[in-house]
């Protein structure tokens, strides 16, 4: 199997430390990659029934960007930038994200990443959303 394109993942001294909410600052495509836009991902099976509750959401929308980035080349590693949409935002949110993140991206930096708290998403009972840009083989 080829080698995946590692993103470079920066926190550059004068700024807070990220890690703890789950992202970096600084999201760099390696050379001679490709950059891949992801629409976003929601909670949705295959089927497109939507999982129940915000943990089970984040989770499957995670998978669903895993099989999106692996149908280029990509795999979650291969993500530069993301940015999460979620409904009724609150800092118990941003800890299941946190936690979430870390079982998907696993140890070490994750890639950059904005969240933006919204009123409502696409479906009825929709909690989070997904999208990012992916580096792969150029």
């Amino acid at each position: 199997m080829p080698q995946l394109p590692t993103p470079v993942l920066i926190n550059p001294e004068g700024l807070y430390d990220p890690a703890p909410n789950g992202y970096s600052h600084v999201g760099l495509a390696p050379i001679g990659t490709r950059l891949v836009f992801i629409a976003g991902q929601g909670g949705e099976d295959a089927a497109g029934a939507l999982a129940d509750g915000f943990r089970a959401q984040v989770r499957q929308a995670l998978d669903n960007l895993r099989t999106a980035a692996r149908s280029v080349g990509g795999d979650l590693g291969s993500v530069v930038k993301q940015t999460v949409l979620i409904v009724d935002h609150s800092e118990a949110r941003l800890h299941v994200l946190g936690e979430e993140f870390e079982r998907a991206y696993g140890p070490g930096p994750k890639p950059t990443c904005t969240l933006i708290p919204v009123p409502r998403l696409a479906l009825d009972g929709m909690l989070f959303e997904v999208e990012a840009v992916v580096a792969v083989n150029g």
